[in-house]
This record gives structure tokens, C-alpha cells and sequence, in this order.
């Protein structure tokens, strides 16, 4: 009785298309990586306390803290918007994966519900593509579903 049920509830929820999932995974992190961007900026210049947090309080290994502040700021600024277009969207989000990853293991181990959160919505990115509702989709630079290149599947050659 209840396996049919669950039958056609499962093919109900496979009917709904990727782009409005994919539209949310591209948005909300490049909302929560932008807003983080803007604190380390006043204008068009990184702020000093943005420097000492990382010197301190964001101290990477390999890496000088003046270059991990200008480095963050600037992907923090770009990768959210590339997101929001759906530009360049699966290299985006493996770069907001790493630094994910980065936070995770050297700045807030504690913290990996959240950074579990944000990676799960990169992987989602990273595996099944922007959706329609990007300019990755309307300039043909996503894989037909069958993996051909956009342009040989829409029969129009390389």
C-alpha cells in the first residue's frame, strides 16, 4: 500500500527540474561568501583589520597573511558573482570548495556543520552543472545531458 504511494511521490519529485535547485545552490553561498568579502573592504581598499585577522586570528600555513588577505578578498568578491551569473560555475564553485575546505581545517574546525553546508552546495555545483538558469547554459559551455559538447549535440559541429 504505502510502496506505490512512494513510487509516485518519487517520480513526481524527479520530474522537478534541476535549474530551480541549482539556481538556490549558486545563490545562497555566493551570498554568505559576499557578505564576508565586504567586511574586509572599506571601499576599494582591504581594511587593516582585515590584514590582522589574518596575521592572528586566520593564520595559514605556506602562505604570507598580506597574500592569504589580498587572495581571500579577491575570490570572495569574484567567485560569488560568477556564481550568481552562472559563469564559469563549476570552477567557481570547486574554488569556493577548497577555501571551504581551507576554513575547515586551519581557521574553524568547529564550525563544519556550517562548512559542511557550503561544500555540500559546491559538490552539488561541481557534479550537476548551473541548470538553464545561467549564462554557462545560454553561452553553451555546459555538456549536453549525454555528455557530448554543447554545440555537437545541438547538431551544429565544433
Amino acid at each position: 500500500m504505502i510502496r506505490p504511494l512512494l513510487i509516485r511521490f518519487n517520480r513526481l519529485c524527479a520530474a522537478l527540474p534541476w535549474d530551480l535547485p541549482a539556481l538556490l545552490l549558486r545563490l545562497f553561498p555566493a551570498a554568505v561568501f559576499f557578505a564576508s568579502a565586504r567586511t574586509k573592504v572599506e571601499g576599494l581598499r582591504i581594511t587593516e583589520a582585515t590584514y590582522v585577522l589574518f596575521e592572528y586570528e586566520y593564520a595559514l600555513p605556506l602562505i604570507p597573511p598580506h597574500w592569504a588577505a589580498v587572495l581571500a578578498t579577491l575570490a570572495e568578491h569574484v567567485l560569488p558573482v560568477l556564481l550568481v551569473l552562472g559563469l564559469a560555475t563549476r570552477g567557481a564553485a570547486l574554488a569556493l570548495l577548497v577555501m571551504t575546505l581551507v576554513i575547515q581545517t586551519f581557521v574553524y574546525p568547529e564550525a563544519w556543520v556550517t562548512h559542511g553546508l557550503w561544500a555540500a552546495c559546491c559538490l552539488g555545483l561541481i557534479a550537476a552543472g548551473p541548470g538553464r538558469l545561467s549564462l554557462d547554459h545560454l553561452l553553451g559551455l555546459e555538456p549536453a545531458p549525454d555528455g557530448r559538447p554543447p554545440l555537437v549535440a545541438a547538431g551544429r559541429g565544433l
